[in-house]
Protein backbone atom coordinates (compact mmCIF):
# COMPACT_ATOMS: atom_id res chain seq x y z
CA UNK A 1 0.00 0.00 0.00
CA UNK A 2 1.28 3.47 -0.91
CA UNK A 3 1.26 5.50 2.31
CA UNK A 4 2.29 8.65 0.45
CA UNK A 5 5.14 9.54 2.81
CA UNK A 6 8.79 10.25 2.18
CA UNK A 7 10.60 8.78 5.19
CA UNK A 8 10.28 6.32 8.06
CA UNK A 9 12.72 6.60 10.96
CA UNK A 10 13.01 3.90 13.61
CA UNK A 11 13.51 5.43 17.05
CA UNK A 12 16.19 3.65 19.10
CA UNK A 13 16.66 6.23 21.87
CA UNK A 14 14.62 9.05 23.35
CA UNK A 15 16.71 11.52 21.36
CA UNK A 16 15.29 9.95 18.21
CA UNK A 17 11.81 10.98 19.35
CA UNK A 18 12.40 14.65 18.55
CA UNK A 19 10.19 15.22 15.56
CA UNK A 20 11.44 16.89 12.42
CA UNK A 21 9.15 19.07 10.27
CA UNK A 22 6.40 16.97 8.75
CA UNK A 23 6.96 13.93 10.97
CA UNK A 24 4.47 12.09 13.16
CA UNK A 25 4.82 9.17 15.57
CA UNK A 26 3.97 5.62 14.53
CA UNK A 27 2.93 2.83 16.90
CA UNK A 28 1.57 -0.38 15.42
CA UNK A 29 0.48 1.43 12.27
CA UNK A 30 -2.68 -0.59 11.63
CA UNK A 31 -4.80 2.56 11.32
CA UNK A 32 -2.69 3.68 8.35
CA UNK A 33 -4.25 0.89 6.32
CA UNK A 34 -7.77 2.16 6.93
CA UNK A 35 -7.40 5.95 6.96
CA UNK A 36 -5.52 8.44 4.77
CA UNK A 37 -2.25 9.83 6.10
CA UNK A 38 -3.05 13.14 7.86
CA UNK A 39 -2.46 16.23 5.78
CA UNK A 40 1.04 17.60 6.08
CA UNK A 41 2.61 14.37 7.37
CA UNK A 42 5.57 13.42 5.17
CA UNK A 43 7.51 11.19 7.57
CA UNK A 44 6.95 8.71 10.37
CA UNK A 45 8.95 7.91 13.51
CA UNK A 46 8.47 4.26 14.49
CA UNK A 47 8.34 3.93 18.29
CA UNK A 48 8.48 0.13 18.29
CA UNK A 49 12.25 0.31 17.82
CA UNK A 50 12.64 1.62 21.37
CA UNK A 51 12.28 -1.91 22.70
CA UNK A 52 9.95 -1.10 25.58
CA UNK A 53 8.91 -4.06 27.73
CA UNK A 54 5.25 -4.74 26.85
CA UNK A 55 4.05 -4.91 30.45
CA UNK A 56 5.16 -5.58 33.99
CA UNK A 57 3.37 -6.00 37.29
CA UNK A 58 4.63 -5.79 40.87
CA UNK A 59 3.57 -4.42 44.23
CA UNK A 60 3.29 -0.88 42.86
CA UNK A 61 0.87 -1.88 40.13
CA UNK A 62 0.67 -2.69 36.44
CA UNK A 63 2.67 -0.84 33.80
CA UNK A 64 1.74 -1.24 30.15
CA UNK A 65 3.93 0.34 27.49
CA UNK A 66 2.36 2.28 24.66
CA UNK A 67 3.90 -0.19 22.19
CA UNK A 68 2.45 -3.25 23.93
CA UNK A 69 0.36 -5.02 21.31
CA UNK A 70 -3.20 -6.01 21.99
CA UNK A 71 -2.19 -9.65 21.67
CA UNK A 72 0.52 -9.18 24.31
CA UNK A 73 -1.96 -7.44 26.59
CA UNK A 74 -4.49 -10.23 26.19
CA UNK A 75 -2.17 -13.15 26.85
CA UNK A 76 -0.14 -11.28 29.48
CA UNK A 77 -2.10 -9.16 31.97
CA UNK A 78 -5.29 -10.64 30.56
CA UNK A 79 -4.31 -14.08 31.80
CA UNK A 80 -3.48 -12.76 35.27
CA UNK A 81 -7.07 -11.73 35.84
CA UNK A 82 -8.62 -15.01 34.77
CA UNK A 83 -10.89 -15.69 31.83
CA UNK A 84 -13.48 -12.98 31.32
CA UNK A 85 -15.55 -10.87 33.65
CA UNK A 86 -15.89 -12.10 37.20
CA UNK A 87 -19.58 -12.61 37.94
CA UNK A 88 -21.18 -13.17 41.31
CA UNK A 89 -19.01 -13.94 44.33
CA UNK A 90 -15.39 -13.76 43.20
CA UNK A 91 -12.42 -15.38 44.85
CA UNK A 92 -9.98 -12.87 46.25
CA UNK A 93 -6.85 -12.38 44.22
CA UNK A 94 -4.18 -9.76 43.61
CA UNK A 95 -5.08 -9.26 39.94
CA UNK A 96 -8.79 -9.92 39.65
CA UNK A 97 -9.43 -6.42 38.25
CA UNK A 98 -7.70 -7.60 35.08
CA UNK A 99 -10.51 -10.05 34.40
CA UNK A 100 -11.98 -7.59 31.87
CA UNK A 101 -8.79 -7.21 29.82
CA UNK A 102 -9.62 -10.00 27.40
CA UNK A 103 -13.16 -8.78 26.91
CA UNK A 104 -11.96 -5.25 26.19
CA UNK A 105 -9.48 -6.56 23.63
CA UNK A 106 -12.20 -8.76 22.13
CA UNK A 107 -14.52 -5.75 21.89
CA UNK A 108 -12.32 -4.45 19.06
CA UNK A 109 -13.23 -7.48 16.91
CA UNK A 110 -9.70 -7.73 15.55
CA UNK A 111 -8.22 -10.56 13.59
CA UNK A 112 -5.30 -12.35 15.25
CA UNK A 113 -2.98 -10.81 12.66
CA UNK A 114 -4.04 -7.25 13.48
CA UNK A 115 -4.00 -7.91 17.24
CA UNK A 116 -0.32 -8.88 16.97
CA UNK A 117 0.49 -5.45 15.53
CA UNK A 118 -2.04 -2.95 16.90
CA UNK A 119 -0.87 -1.30 20.12
CA UNK A 120 -2.39 -0.07 23.36
CA UNK A 121 -0.94 3.38 22.82
CA UNK A 122 -2.26 3.54 19.28
CA UNK A 123 -5.77 2.67 20.42
CA UNK A 124 -5.66 5.36 23.10
CA UNK A 125 -4.08 8.01 20.88
CA UNK A 126 -6.57 7.47 18.05
CA UNK A 127 -9.27 8.37 20.58
CA UNK A 128 -12.08 6.70 18.68
CA UNK A 129 -15.30 6.36 20.72
CA UNK A 130 -15.15 2.60 20.09
CA UNK A 131 -11.56 2.38 21.35
CA UNK A 132 -12.00 -0.12 24.15
CA UNK A 133 -8.59 0.53 25.71
CA UNK A 134 -10.04 3.87 26.80
CA UNK A 135 -12.82 2.22 28.79
CA UNK A 136 -10.49 -0.44 30.16
CA UNK A 137 -7.87 1.87 31.60
CA UNK A 138 -10.34 4.55 32.67
CA UNK A 139 -12.14 1.92 34.75
CA UNK A 140 -8.82 0.84 36.27
CA UNK A 141 -8.04 4.45 37.27
CA UNK A 142 -4.88 4.31 35.16
CA UNK A 143 -2.62 7.25 34.52
CA UNK A 144 -0.82 7.88 31.25
CA UNK A 145 2.87 8.80 31.34
CA UNK A 146 3.66 11.31 28.62
CA UNK A 147 7.14 12.23 27.41
CA UNK A 148 7.47 15.94 26.67
CA UNK A 149 9.72 17.33 23.91
CA UNK A 150 11.97 19.08 26.45
CA UNK A 151 13.11 15.76 27.90
CA UNK A 152 10.69 15.75 30.83
CA UNK A 153 7.50 13.84 31.47
CA UNK A 154 4.04 14.38 32.87
CA UNK A 155 1.09 12.26 33.91
CA UNK A 156 -2.57 12.53 33.03
CA UNK A 157 -5.48 10.30 33.99
CA UNK A 158 -6.53 8.10 31.08
CA UNK A 159 -10.09 9.26 31.71
CA UNK A 160 -8.86 12.81 30.92
CA UNK A 161 -6.50 11.88 28.09
CA UNK A 162 -9.26 11.53 25.51
CA UNK A 163 -11.21 14.77 25.25
CA UNK A 164 -13.30 14.11 22.15
CA UNK A 165 -13.73 11.89 19.13
CA UNK A 166 -10.22 11.69 17.69
CA UNK A 167 -8.92 14.31 20.13
CA UNK A 168 -6.36 13.67 22.87
CA UNK A 169 -4.66 15.91 25.43
CA UNK A 170 -1.25 15.56 23.83
CA UNK A 171 0.73 18.60 22.72
CA UNK A 172 2.77 18.51 19.48
CA UNK A 173 5.87 16.37 19.93
CA UNK A 174 4.62 14.60 23.04
CA UNK A 175 4.86 10.80 23.23
CA UNK A 176 2.55 8.48 25.13
CA UNK A 177 5.09 6.33 26.98
CA UNK A 178 2.97 3.99 29.11
CA UNK A 179 -0.10 3.61 31.30
CA UNK A 180 0.10 2.74 34.99
CA UNK A 181 -2.57 1.02 37.04
CA UNK A 182 -2.20 1.50 40.82
CA UNK A 183 -1.49 -1.65 42.80
CA UNK A 184 -4.54 -1.45 45.10
CA UNK A 185 -6.85 -1.34 42.07
CA UNK A 186 -5.63 -4.69 40.76
CA UNK A 187 -7.37 -6.62 43.50
CA UNK A 188 -10.78 -4.99 43.01
CA UNK A 189 -13.68 -6.57 41.14
CA UNK A 190 -14.42 -5.26 37.66
CA UNK A 191 -17.30 -5.47 35.22
CA UNK A 192 -17.72 -5.22 31.45
CA UNK A 193 -20.77 -4.64 29.25
CA UNK A 194 -20.91 -3.90 25.53
CA UNK A 195 -23.48 -3.44 22.78
CA UNK A 196 -23.23 -3.23 18.99
CA UNK A 197 -25.72 -3.44 16.17
CA UNK A 198 -24.33 -6.80 15.04
CA UNK A 199 -22.43 -9.53 16.89
CA UNK A 200 -19.13 -8.56 15.26
CA UNK A 201 -19.92 -4.89 14.71
CA UNK A 202 -18.11 -1.87 16.07
CA UNK A 203 -18.82 -1.05 19.70
CA UNK A 204 -21.70 1.39 19.97
CA UNK A 205 -21.99 1.45 23.75
CA UNK A 206 -19.60 0.14 26.37
CA UNK A 207 -19.70 0.24 30.14
CA UNK A 208 -16.79 -0.76 32.33
CA UNK A 209 -16.59 -0.49 36.07
CA UNK A 210 -14.96 -1.60 39.27
CA UNK A 211 -15.58 -1.67 42.97
CA UNK A 212 -13.72 0.86 45.11
CA UNK A 213 -13.71 2.41 48.55
CA UNK A 214 -15.60 5.36 47.08
CA UNK A 215 -18.30 3.08 45.72
CA UNK A 216 -18.80 1.44 42.31
CA UNK A 217 -17.00 3.34 39.54
CA UNK A 218 -18.97 3.30 36.29
CA UNK A 219 -17.29 4.38 33.04
CA UNK A 220 -19.23 5.03 29.84
CA UNK A 221 -17.53 4.91 26.44
CA UNK A 222 -18.54 4.07 22.88
CA UNK A 223 -21.81 5.98 23.07
CA UNK A 224 -20.07 9.26 23.93
CA UNK A 225 -17.22 11.09 22.22
CA UNK A 226 -15.02 10.99 25.34
CA UNK A 227 -15.08 8.81 28.46
CA UNK A 228 -17.28 9.80 31.38
CA UNK A 229 -17.07 8.27 34.84
CA UNK A 230 -19.13 8.33 38.02
CA UNK A 231 -18.86 6.81 41.48
CA UNK A 232 -22.46 5.67 41.63
CA UNK A 233 -23.82 4.82 45.06
CA UNK A 234 -27.29 3.81 43.86
CA UNK A 235 -29.41 3.43 40.74
CA UNK A 236 -31.22 6.74 41.21
CA UNK A 237 -27.90 8.55 41.26
CA UNK A 238 -26.86 6.68 38.12
CA UNK A 239 -30.06 7.66 36.33
CA UNK A 240 -29.61 11.34 37.19
CA UNK A 241 -26.05 11.21 35.91
CA UNK A 242 -27.06 9.52 32.64
CA UNK A 243 -29.74 12.18 32.18
CA UNK A 244 -27.00 14.81 32.54
CA UNK A 245 -24.76 13.01 30.04
CA UNK A 246 -27.57 12.96 27.51
CA UNK A 247 -28.61 16.58 27.95
CA UNK A 248 -25.29 18.36 28.60
CA UNK A 249 -22.71 16.12 26.92
CA UNK A 250 -24.78 14.47 24.22
CA UNK A 251 -24.72 10.95 22.83
CA UNK A 252 -22.43 10.10 19.95
CA UNK A 253 -24.03 9.11 16.66
CA UNK A 254 -22.71 7.49 13.51
CA UNK A 255 -23.63 4.57 11.26
CA UNK A 256 -23.03 2.16 14.13
CA UNK A 257 -25.92 3.41 16.25
CA UNK A 258 -28.50 6.19 16.61
CA UNK A 259 -28.59 8.58 19.55
CA UNK A 260 -31.81 7.10 20.96
CA UNK A 261 -30.61 3.50 20.71
CA UNK A 262 -27.20 4.29 22.18
CA UNK A 263 -28.77 6.20 25.06
CA UNK A 264 -31.12 3.32 25.86
CA UNK A 265 -28.41 0.67 25.61
CA UNK A 266 -25.98 2.68 27.72
CA UNK A 267 -28.56 3.09 30.46
CA UNK A 268 -29.37 -0.62 30.47
CA UNK A 269 -25.72 -1.67 30.51
CA UNK A 270 -24.81 0.84 33.21
CA UNK A 271 -27.54 -0.41 35.52
CA UNK A 272 -26.48 -4.01 34.88
CA UNK A 273 -22.89 -3.09 35.73
CA UNK A 274 -23.91 -1.31 38.91
CA UNK A 275 -26.06 -4.26 39.94
CA UNK A 276 -23.16 -6.63 39.42
CA UNK A 277 -20.87 -4.45 41.49
CA UNK A 278 -23.40 -4.41 44.31
CA UNK A 279 -24.81 -0.91 43.99
CA UNK A 280 -27.80 -0.02 46.18
CA UNK A 281 -31.24 -0.26 44.62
Amino acid sequence: MDLDIDTVRIARTRADCVLRPGEAFLGGGTSLYSEPVPAGVTGLVDLTGLGWEPWSVDGSGLRVSATCTLAELEVGPGSLGGAGTLRGPASAGPYRALGIVRECVGALSLSAKVARVATVGGNLALALPAGSMIGLFAALDARAVVWTPDGGSREVAVADLVTGAGVVALAPGEVLREVRVPGPVLGQRTVFRRASLTPTGRTAAMVTGRESKRGPRIVVTGSVSAPHALYAHDHDMLDRWLDWVGSDVGWYEDTHGSVAWRAAMTRRLAHEALEELGGAA
